[in-house]
């Protein structure tokens, strides 16, 4: 049986670690196409260093844990695409989403040898 608060809290900490990543990385990106000023920089940096501590929170640093976070970081991306620069996903970005979400869940399920 599956323990229903322990997996709410995995994928919780999954989406604070991609919503982490994604700051760090997207504010320099801001900073080096000019859109935004210079003090972003130290703030990625930061935000990066709260990704990297919330990776050692993940209950084991397997190969199964870093594919589903990579899955919820996927959809965690697509969401930034739509609701901060603005562009609405289109039905492959929505499929891919699925799929991966969809092959994050059979990699989670497998049973170690």
């Amino acid at each position: 049986m599956t323990d229903i608060p322990a997996l709410l809290r995995a994928i919780g900490l999954f989406f604070a670690t991609a919503i982490a990543e994604l700051i760090g990385c997207y504010l320099p990106l801001l900073w080096l196409s000019g859109k935004g000023p210079v003090w972003l920089v130290p703030i990625a940096a930061v935000s990066l260093t709260v990704f990297v501590w919330l990776l050692t929170l993940h209950p084991a640093a397997s190969g199964r844990v870093y594919a589903a976070y990579g899955a919820v970081y996927i959809a965690s991306a697509i969401g930034w695409l739509w609701l901060v620069d603005g562009i609405t996903p289109n039905w492959r970005d929505i499929a891919g989403v699925g799929l991966a979400l969809a092959g994050a869940a059979v990699i989670a399920s497998g049973k170690s040898a």
